[in-house]
């Protein structure tokens, strides 16, 4: 069988399921929601000053960076779920999440004196981020390779792993709510560290779990 000829066959059967792929991830991020809701908050909970920090850009922006990158990966995995969809635009706004990060790092930069670029680095949570982002995407993550096991990904570990940023983007945008770290230096470091392993764990799941 020729490889467009492949293609097309999934295409078919991931059409002929009884849900239409895109109405399941769309119900499949409001589960994931959901579960990281209830781990968030039978956890850590929000931050006590919480209506405080609203207040503030440093605050806010934490949210900006984490949203970016959930529906930025959400937007990529529907395509890379479906084999034959184009990914080339949703790969590119990709990138999105890193450069809102890189810019607001370079304004805190040229802001914060030298002398207390260390400390905001480091924060005061570091081992927290570090262990609940991943938690928290547990639960997400097994939901996103529950669906992507329904569809037909020609590149499973790739899938997995946007899975896994996914469900990175998606916990740390709760996890946001408890930090009390908002220095973007904080963020860019140890947010993406713990969504780097969200998106290890998700590439193992595509490997050993949505293998066709």
């Amino acid at each position: 069988m020729r490889t467009e000829d492949l293609i097309k066959a999934l295409d078919a059967d991931v059409g002929s399921k009884a849900m239409p792929l895109g109405s399941a991830w769309r119900m499949a991020v409001a589960v994931a929601a959901v579960v990281a809701a209830a781990v968030f908050w039978l956890t850590i909970g929000p931050r006590p000053d919480l209506m405080v920090a609203m207040h503030t850009m440093r605050f806010l922006s934490k949210f900006v960076f984490t949203i970016a990158l959930g529906v930025s990966a959400f937007g990529l995995i529907r395509a890379l779920s479906s084999p034959g969809a184009p990914t080339a635009r949703a790969t590119a706004w990709m990138a999105l999440a890193p450069a809102l990060v890189g810019v607001a790092v370079i304004l805190e930069l040229f802001a914060v004196p030298r002398a207390e670029w260390g400390t905001r680095l480091v924060g005061s949570n570091m081992m927290i981020c570090m262990a609940f982002i991943p938690l928290i995407g547990l639960g997400p993550l097994a939901v996103f390779l529950w669906v992507l096991r329904h569809g037909a990904p020609t590149r499973p570990v790739l899938a997995g792993a946007v899975a896994g940023l996914l469900a990175g983007g998606l916990s740390a945008t709760f996890y946001a709510a408890h930090c009390f770290d908002d220095s973007p230096l904080f963020v860019a470091t140890w947010y993406t560290l713990a969504v780097v392993i969200l998106t290890g764990l998700g590439a193992l799941g595509g490997r050993f779990f949505v293998r066709w």
